[in-house]
């Protein structure tokens, strides 16, 4: 069963902009669960070099699946490491389109609020990231989309402590 008292916050932004750190810091404070980005999974057993848009499609439908799991376990808070408007931006920067399966699940996927990480965080090196796009394309993306949802959200500023306090402040206290 669904637990409506939670509050489901996914946090986007581009390729290393502290995402999943974040995610850590908040559901440490909040005393809570954070859902992992499943694309990371996915791909520590495919070819980040040679997928294809049914790829998007399954990390899309896998994504849910983990919310979906991770909401029973949530405290007050469910953070998402990634939203499906990730997938959109994924599929449209690589394939020039986005499918309608991903966009059907957009719709279906509720959010309550959006983080997106501003991109003052250096980007690292690691085996799963490319750095392909520009990052202020993706946060502009990614700003564009969360504004069609009509959903609240926050640009999460700063590095490190600072950067963790104000996500807290728009967590707890709303708004910037």
């Amino acid at each position: 069963m669904e637990n409506n008292f939670v509050i489901k916050i996914a946090v986007l932004g581009a390729e290393s902009t502290g995402k999943t750190a974040l995610c850590e810091a908040l559901a440490e404070h909040f005393n809570t669960v954070w859902v992992p980005e499943y694309a990371r999974e996915y791909f520590n057993d495919s070819d980040i070099y040679n997928y294809t848009i049914n790829d998007l499609e399954i990390i899309a439908q896998k994504q849910i699946e983990l919310e979906n799991d991770y909401l029973k376990k949530a405290n007050r808070f469910l953070f998402c490491d990634t939203g499906l408007i990730t997938l959109k931006i994924w599929a449209e920067l690589v394939f020039n389109f986005s499918p309608d399966s991903i966009k059907n699940l957009m719709i279906k996927n509720h959010y309550d609020y959006f983080l997106i990480t501003n991109n003052e965080v250096p980007w690292q090196q690691d085996e799963q990231r490319q750095n392909k796009f520009s990052r202020d394309l993706i946060f502009k993306m990614n700003e564009i989309e969360v504004l069609k949802t009509k959903v609240p959200y926050s640009i999460v500023k700063g590095m490190d402590e600072e950067r963790i306090l104000n996500a807290i402040k728009f967590v707890g206290g709303g708004g910037d």
